[in-house]
């Protein structure tokens, strides 16, 4: 028993110093994957964002709803269609997105915030919305229509700030609105960067299904623990980084790009990955930096 408290006590002393570092300042979370589908690892994720707001970091939350999205879309009856590889979005498939991004997804993670002691406040489409969007076309302008697909192209990093100060953890849907009104869907990722560049976040962490970013793609015992900006890009050169991770990668280092000084991918499905992440010398995950 003595040697556990003494375990628990070595911890607190390893995290004190990352508290000091970190007090006051914004860390932008995106939560994705099908870790959200299992509850005891979502509660997990959304505790440890509880805690960073416990001891004054600022947590402001970005999330997506693929897994869920794609199920409500199988019961209603709806294929998916893509475009130069891009998902359509027409307005019977934006209803569907809305419904489960605005009022699922983001209510369930709020209401697990609250229940592990953190006031949080819903952000989406269908009550403040701080993003404001662009129809997205594929291919850049001129190219095919994608519908209702859109790319963030403002953040009201006023209203977000606003709720920080107020002790609160924003909760953001990537559903943005047009000039016009007009609601948009948009790349969780992105959305997540554009948020932490408006904010000139301290650090963006990708919590997702992936545990990091590998030298060696099959080899579990290559994972990088820190990497430069520099060596992120030889990786994606090389075909190191490939499939999913690609969009990640690229939507941290457009981050550091714009100011944001720390990028993290950790994975989601390993019991309080965020904190280990962010206050242990080692961590669990890939930590890139400028």
């Amino acid at each position: 028993m003595v040697e556990q408290a003494i375990a628990k006590a070595a911890v607190l002393i390893e995290a004190l110093p990352y508290i000091r570092r970190f007090r006051d300042k914004i860390v932008v979370v995106k939560l994705g994957g099908s870790f959200m589908d299992v509850p005891a690892d979502l509660q997990a994720v959304c505790t440890d964002i509880a805690f960073m707001r416990a001891v004054d970091i600022h947590p402001v939350v970005v999330h997506g709803g693929g897994k869920a999205i794609t199920r409500a879309m199988e019961e209603a009856g709806l294929k998916a269609t893509f475009v130069q590889g891009l998902r359509y979005t027409g307005a019977e498939e934006l209803r569907i997105v809305e419904d489960v991004l605005a009022t699922d997804v983001n209510r369930q993670i709020v209401r697990l915030l609250e229940e592990a002691g953190a006031k949080a406040e819903s952000l989406t489409s269908k009550s403040r919305c701080p993003l404001r969007a662009e129809p997205l076309s594929a291919a850049g302008a001129g190219g095919p229509d994608l519908g209702f697909v859109g790319r963030v192209v403002n953040v009201d990093a006023l209203l977000l700030r606003g709720l920080c100060d107020l002790d609160t953890v924003p909760v953001i849907a990537p559903i943005g609105l047009g000039a016009d009104g007009q609601k948009y869907n948009c790349n969780a990722d992105e959305a997540a960067s554009a948020v932490a560049r408006a904010l000139e976040a301290e650090k963006l962490v990708n919590v997702s299904d992936t545990h990091g970013i590998r030298a060696r793609p099959d080899d579990e015992s290559s994972l990088l623990s820190h990497i430069s900006e520099a060596e992120v890009e030889r990786l994606l050169e090389s075909g190191a980084i490939s499939g999913g991770m690609i969009p990640k990668v690229q939507c941290l280092l457009e981050a550091l790009k714009g100011g944001v000084r720390k990028g993290h991918i950790i994975s989601g499905r390993v019991p309080h990955s965020l904190l280990l992440e962010i206050y242990t010398d080692r961590g669990v995950g890939t930590e890139i930096a400028p």
